[in-house]
């Protein structure tokens, strides 16, 4: 790969001011101009990578971007009850997700769209969460995948303590004298500036250094929790803080592909050596809404949102791949075509979905079955088939129900 040295990035302008420079290095591999740069922490990590795993990693980023745009099309025609953008953080999901693998356990928020298609969630099945018509979307366990979160930061804990739970079971097999076979999993837990604050965010990082869980904090820092901007969530850089709890900290270019997956390769290759939990603040832009319930022109400037329009992560790698590796327009045109088709398929899935029958809430309410749950849906069942009985004969059923 061609490589340049020189100004590491106009990030350095574009992070919001009132944040105390730290001498943690921002690491970064493809700047803004999509010429490679050399890192010595982090270039070893990226140089199996070809020009067919770039092309992949350009069709997962561009595929998440074109969805993102029909769901809130889709919620502004009134199809979704709400729509959470991701524009912008398309290289940080996609690069710390690529690197995992299918047995590694991964916790997102409720934004980590781009995630959640990387380890094979369809984009329908996402959108029936956001249609209202389920409260879980997918199945946590084909996808090694947890489900959304909504209260900020409660994700967390249960990260940790799920990775905890990989080491005891570990730990016990080996007492027992029937080692596990697999090789140790690694578990990833998806937060951002706004939940970096959150009470449970601190306690779960005291307990995965205390315990060496093998954890993956990944802090999607897009600048800015709701309204509110970082430089008032904190002072410093928050990848600063794991030294305060025990472990490594990592500040990457989050809209750079290649520096994200370099960092969690790295970060990924500790933990499975035992050498306790990761830190990886990956500095990035949430370029469009909180939420389509959200006005974004209400608190901040459109010259910032300029400023990091030109560190887009697609157009960044949309270079790379023409001038380093020649790849031609018409892969661009294909991918654009695929992914369109994609949107209109999801599309006519979403206005063809129905209400699932009310029954359906009481499954999955524990892991097998509870006989109260059971109680419950019989006298739910009971309950509503009252109303399918003949009008003469409701009195005699509802007397008899009430007996």
């Amino acid at each position: 790969m061609k490589t340049a040295e020189g100004p590491r990035s106009t990030m350095e302008s574009a992070i919001h001011p009132g944040v105390v420079e730290s001498t943690l290095p921002r690491h970064q591999l493809l700047d803004e101009r999509g010429v490679v740069t050399q890192d010595p922490l982090l270039s070893p990590h990226v140089q199996d990578i070809t020009v067919d795993d770039l092309k992949h990693l350009y069709r997962s980023m561009t595929r998440a971007r074109r969805i993102d745009e029909e769901g809130t099309s889709l919620q502004r025609q009134g199809q979704l009850v709400l729509w959470v953008p991701l524009r912008g953080q398309e290289a940080a999901q996609i690069g710390s997700t690529w690197p995992t693998r299918p047995t590694d356990r991964l916790y997102p928020s409720y934004r980590e769209h781009a995630v959640a298609f990387e380890r094979g969630v369809e984009p329908s099945e996402l959108m029936r969460y956001f249609r209202g018509l389920t409260a879980a979307g997918w199945d946590p366990e084909e996808h090694n995948l947890n489900l959304y979160t909504v209260v900020l930061g409660s994700q967390v804990p249960h990260a940790v303590g799920y990775a905890m739970g990989t080491v005891m079971d570990r730990r016990a097999a080996e007492e027992a004298g029937t080692p596990l076979e697999t090789e140790p999993e690694a578990v990833v837990a998806y937060f951002g500036d706004g939940a970096s604050t959150e009470g449970e965010v601190h306690e779960s990082m005291v307990f995965a250094a205390s315990y060496d869980a093998p954890v993956l904090f990944f802090i999607q820092n897009n600048q800015w929790a709701i309204s509110v901007p970082f430089a008032t969530q904190s002072r410093v850089p928050l990848a600063t803080r794991a030294a305060g709890y025990g472990f490594e900290g990592l500040r990457v270019d989050g809209n750079d592909i290649l520096a994200v997956v370099a960092a969690t390769r790295y970060a990924l290759d500790k933990i499975r050596r035992g050498e306790g939990p990761v830190l990886i603040e990956a500095e990035t832009y949430r370029m469009g809404a909180h939420t389509t319930a959200d006005d974004p022109t209400k608190y901040r400037k459109r010259e910032e949102e300029d400023q990091w329009g030109l560190l887009d992560p697609v157009e960044r790698l949309t270079v790379l791949l023409r001038t380093e590796h020649g790849v031609e327009d018409s892969f661009f045109e294909t991918v654009a075509t695929e992914n369109d088709e994609l949107a209109r398929r999801m599309r006519a899935d979403v206005l063809a979905m129905t209400t699932p029958e009310f029954v359906e809430r009481f499954e999955n309410v524990y892991a097998g079955p509870h006989p109260l749950v059971e109680a419950e849906r019989a006298e739910y069942l009971d309950y509503q088939a009252g109303f399918d009985v003949p009008a003469d004969a409701q009195d005699a059923h509802t007397e008899g129900a009430g007996a």
